[in-house]
């Protein structure tokens, strides 16, 4: 069975084709600048040969016309014709606490998807597009979505409240919701998978390190509890989101700077993290970089950034009374030998351990990193949301034919 896995932002389409009978990668990539100047398709074949095709995309409709274009077409497509697709599934970012698992779409479920747009504004909107251009483009394929949210539907009352008037949750549905949902849920089964553990009798803590970043703890396969809250930007220090921030600063700088709502949200959602602490980049490579050179306060921007990954995975240790498995992926997570390092370092009162020359090895790729005397495994395991939502929507597919 293919599975076509659409990832749509506000601004870019990202799109995966997998044969989930033999597991390849049919094709990948990504429309970008979707209704900006100097529009362009980034598209990987099977075989690994990249291109760059460029023209004007106005909306996501068209980008999705594009993508199945490339897809069928004979220079760069991996299939003769569209009807050899059969589904489609779809990341949504924020099933608010309607969905606590992958859904099969039907004309309820976007009602639903449309009802969570007042607390996920930027992200439902460009994922519905993309839901809706299928159904116009494909209408008889299956579609499925896949709830970035969905995973920590699980975590407890007292772990998803907040403490402010309770009303303010029933009337608005204001609680932490949490997101990274798909690589959570993907990375814990897979690190058991690895580790030869029983998911159904393990804990773990997991670390989706990366631009956009947040910790999980998950108790037999379910999550307990998340960095991430109402919206993407709390919890750990980002790219560019400032993580955990005292209110007041908010409230302060609203005041004192003469900004709107709107304003201090992009400040701290674009303009804060490393980027707003080191003023280089939000690219951890660009900051080792600069710490090379000497420059101080990338050097600060690390520090803060690390400290806050242990601090949280401190507190999780806590909430769980103790984990087996530690786990780290995501770009940073996967790649960043250094911070994995200082990470753990600062985790040696748990009794975590790490072999330093096989941490420094280790980039991309599934490996243990622990010593045999570490009383919590440490792993690596690459994320694959993709294979993830595709797994999800053929599991879906195969139950209503049935």
């Amino acid at each position: 069975m293919k599975i076509l896995v659409l990832n749509c932002g506000s601004s870019s389409v990202k799109y995966k084709l997998l044969d989930m009978n033999s597991k390849r990668e049919l094709g990948s990539g990504g429309v970008e600048k979707i209704g900006m100047k100097g529009s362009f398709l980034k598209h990987t074949r099977e075989d690994g040969q990249k291109v760059i095709l460029e023209g004007e995309v106005l909306e996501h409709r068209t980008a999705v016309e594009y993508i199945l274009g490339v897809l069928t077409s004979a220079k760069h497509g991996s299939i003769s014709s569209l009807e050899e697709i059969d589904a489609v599934g779809h990341r949504v970012v924020h099933g608010g606490e309607k969905f606590n698992s992958s859904v099969l779409i039907t004309d309820e479920v976007i009602r639903k998807i449309e009802e969570c747009i007042d607390i996920a504004p930027l992200h439902n909107p460009p994922n519905l597009e993309g839901i809706r251009a299928i159904e116009e483009l494909l209408p008889a394929l299956p579609q499925v979505a896949v709830f970035d949210t969905a995973f920590h539907q699980s975590m407890p009352d007292y772990a998803y409240m907040y403490p402010i008037p309770y009303q303010l949750y029933t009337k608005y549905g204001i609680r932490r919701y949490g997101f990274h949902g798909t690589s959570h849920r993907y990375v814990s089964r897979r690190a058991c998978e690895f580790l030869g553990l029983d998911p159904q009798k393990t804990k773990l803590i997991t670390a989706h390190i990366g631009n956009g970043a947040s910790i999980t703890a998950v108790e037999n396969g379910r999550s307990m509890d998340t960095s991430m809250g109402f919206t993407p930007v709390e919890g750990l220090m980002m790219g560019t989101r400032s993580g955990d921030v005292d209110l007041g600063v908010a409230s302060f700088l609203i005041e004192k700077e003469m900004i709107g709502a709107a304003a201090a949200s992009t400040l701290f959602n674009k303009h804060s993290g490393v980027l707003g602490v080191s003023g280089v980049s939000s690219d951890m490579r660009d900051i080792e970089s600069a710490i090379r050179q000497g420059n101080q306060r990338a050097k600060l921007a690390l520090d803060m950034y690390e400290y806050r990954i242990r601090k949280y995975i401190g507190a999780y240790l806590a909430a769980l009374n103790g984990a087996q498995v530690l786990v780290f992926t995501g770009g940073v997570g996967e790649n960043q030998t250094g911070t994995r390092q200082t990470v753990c370092e600062g985790l040696s009162f748990a009794g975590i351990r790490i072999d330093p020359e096989i941490n420094a090895s280790v980039r991309g790729r599934e490996a243990l990193i622990s010593t045999p005397e570490s009383t919590v495994q440490v792993v690596v395991i690459p994320t694959d949301e993709e294979y993830m939502i595709a797994s999800d929507t053929l599991e879906i597919v195969r139950e209503r034919s049935n």
